[in-house]
């Protein structure tokens, strides 16, 4: 046997006992099981069917009893922000950060036409012209959603809304618009530069709304002055939170940075090692929440 034809046999010997080895492997490895990590139901709004993604905490089921809060995330779809979301959330109830809540992520489709309302703009009306019917999408997930999510699982009367960008000014909006169909809101960089800065020049009028959670990246412009003219028109009584990140967030990493401070400030816990970990609001506050 040549030199050759004695590396080719030895070769071939080796791929062998390795298939063989992993075939075995194979047969001996339990069959996996699905990961199930909530229910979906298919509802339909604005004429198109859209996922409701329900995420219950571990121990649901556990305590028959105990009821939960419920956070509303938008663009809740799985292929948008649920599973980030839902990842988030969880960790804060897992240190103590946040409570432990229900999580229904709203899938968004059209995301200009559902969360935000008509603009005066004409660039932006040429750029989104399917754009303004946040009035309805409002109205779909008041009378649809939250209903069916308060009728089929153990909800504690508590329910916030959370969302980023154009889901963040539909948060605001809503907020300003019915503040009393959340207990709280959190808008994320917020989209305040839509139709000429329009939400935040409108009057809030007397009383105290739910509270607020705000926060600015880097977006600048009137994004920015949208901001800045919204904290400055904020009753005194009104409880808020806003989170100044201009100098260290991008728009694009505001909502990972910042969901679970927004958590923390909306559904607050009782845990007196935060500060030790350095999970502490770092926001200029006002209000009763801590």
């Amino acid at each position: 046997m040549t030199r050759g034809t004695c590396a080719r046999w030895l070769n071939a010997a080796l791929a062998a006992l390795v298939l063989s080895g992993a075939a075995a492997a194979r047969a001996d490895a339990p069959e996996p099981a699905p990961l199930t990590i909530g229910e979906t139901v298919t509802l339909e709004a604005l004429g198109q069917p859209r996922a409701v993604n329900i995420v219950l905490p571990p121990d649901y089921a556990k305590d028959p009893d105990k009821r939960w809060p419920v956070v509303y995330q938008l663009d809740g779809a799985m292929g948008q922000d649920l599973m980030m979301g839902a990842g988030l959330m969880r960790w804060g109830a897992l240190w103590g950060r946040s409570a432990d809540a229900i999580v229904v992520g709203i899938e968004t489709k059209d995301r200009q036409r559902e969360l935000l309302p008509a603009s005066g703009d004409p660039a932006e009306r040429a750029r989104y012209p399917t754009a303004g019917e946040s009035s309805a999408f409002r109205a779909w997930i008041a009378g649809t959603v939250k209903p069916l999510v308060e009728a089929r699982y153990r909800t504690d009367g508590r329910a916030f809304l959370v969302g980023e960008s154009a889901a963040g000014h539909f948060v605001v909006e809503t907020w300003a618009t019915a503040p009393g169909l959340f207990t709280g809101y959190a808008a994320i960089s917020p989209s305040l530069q839509w139709d000429f800065e329009a939400l935040s020049r409108k009057g809030l009028g007397a009383g105290t709304r739910p509270p607020l959670y705000l926060s600015l990246a880097d977006e600048g412009g009137a994004t920015e002055t949208g901001m800045e003219r919204l904290l400055a028109a904020l009753p005194q009584s009104q409880p808020y939170c806003f989170s100044d990140r201009r100098t260290e967030l991008h728009h694009a990493t505001a909502l990972h940075g910042l969901l679970p401070e927004a958590l923390q400030f909306l559904m607050p816990t009782k845990a007196d090692w935060l500060e030790e970990y350095g999970m502490v609001l770092r926001c200029e506050k006002r209000g009763g929440q801590r």
